[in-house]
């Protein structure tokens, strides 16, 4: 029966009358390697186009991070961190690479993880905290908990980004996007009501789910606004998601975190687009702790990371697309996570 559903939803997508030119742009790193797993994208009738958005947050995370990371690791403090980010290379260096050397980098699975360490070792212990609305909620209850228990040693690399300010400052520089597949994870946080601004800019959106029915339901519902003419946000992924997000995990970010202009690597700096620590939090900010010293990234020459993050271009368009960057040896952080564009095009296509 659910193969059946899936085989009639898919003619359906496929046989759709769609504009020519049509344009939508999945905006969740998952999303992408979900479309590329199920073959998603062949089925997009005539006209029609995905491109991948800056939904991924080790792609979006700038050189500069790493750095101040490696820089840490050299001074010996215990470096923690999700494993996805332990490839993603510098502008000169990796935290693989400094481990290799020597360095204390270690791969947790939570930030709950990484204030064990601290309390374990005695060691000055830092955590990167990179991602987006949904893992910021936790990283806020690990620093709420670190005071708490009067753990000393533990501190934050902040690198938390909201997706948001992200779409507008896309939609502002992207005249050719024609509607939106929204996070499904990211606003189960935020809510519907924070992507209204697109609809009032003329773009209609849709948050989704990730197995195959969830983006194919999603898919002909964006087609359908589209082609209608109607500009609205879509919650499609109600089991998950409460229109109005959730309260309490907002709550606690807005305690530990305020907004900040923040830079996305492709993107550049994005007004009120990142996360930093409340001055009620300043001792758990290492910026602010250690004394950081990184040289100036030189040029990564030849990825185009940025402009796939964009929706510019797709992934092959890179001159170093799976020749010199490659799954196994990446030079951007698109092909290094698992939610990364590159890398989704390598594996599935």
């Amino acid at each position: 029966m659910a193969e059946t559903k899936l085989k009639r939803l898919a003619a359906a997508l496929r046989a759709f009358p769609a504009r020519p030119g049509t344009q939508f742009m999945e905006v969740c790193g998952t999303h992408t390697v979900a479309i590329r797993r199920a073959g998603i994208h062949k089925l997009l009738p005539d006209g029609v186009k995905l491109v991948s958005g800056p939904g991924c947050p080790v792609c979006v995370s700038p050189d500069r991070l790493i750095d101040e990371a490696a820089a840490l690791a050299r001074q010996g403090v215990v470096i923690t961190s999700f494993g996805d980010m332990l490839r993603v290379p510098g502008s000169r260096t990796s935290l693989d690479r400094e481990r290799a050397a020597g360095a204390d980098v270690r791969a947790v699975y939570s930030p709950l993880d990484a204030l064990a360490v601290a309390a374990a070792t005695g060691k000055e212990t830092v955590f990167l905290a990179v991602g987006f609305e949904t893992t910021a909620p936790a990283i806020a209850a690990a620093a709420l908990k670190a005071r708490e228990r009067k753990i000393a040693n533990f501190s934050l690399l902040t690198a938390l980004r909201l997706v948001p300010p992200a779409l507008k400052a896309l939609i502002s520089s992207n005249i050719e996007l024609a509607g939106f597949l929204l996070p499904g994870h990211v606003s189960a946080i935020i809510g519907k009501p924070a992507y209204e601004f697109l609809a009032a800019r003329g773009l209609p959106g849709v948050i989704a789910g990730f197995d195959p029915e969830a983006i194919l339901t999603s898919l002909l519902l964006l087609l359908e606004m589209h082609e209608k003419g109607v500009r609205r946000i879509v919650n499609n992924y109600p089991g998950v998601v409460r229109d109005e997000g959730n309260e309490r995990s907002r709550a606690v970010l807005a305690e530990v975190f305020a907004p900040a202009d923040a830079e996305w690597r492709g993107l550049g700096v994005i007004p009120r687009s990142g996360l930093e620590l409340r001055p009620a939090y300043a001792g758990l900010d290492a910026r602010r702790r250690f004394r950081i010293v990184t040289e100036e990234a030189p040029p990564r020459r030849g990825c185009r990371c940025g402009d796939v993050l964009r929706g510019r271009i797709d992934p092959p368009a890179c001159p170093l697309f799976n020749k010199a960057c490659r799954p196994d040896s990446p030079v951007g952080p698109c092909m290094v996570s698992a939610e990364g564009s590159c890398s989704a095009w390598v594996l599935y296509e």
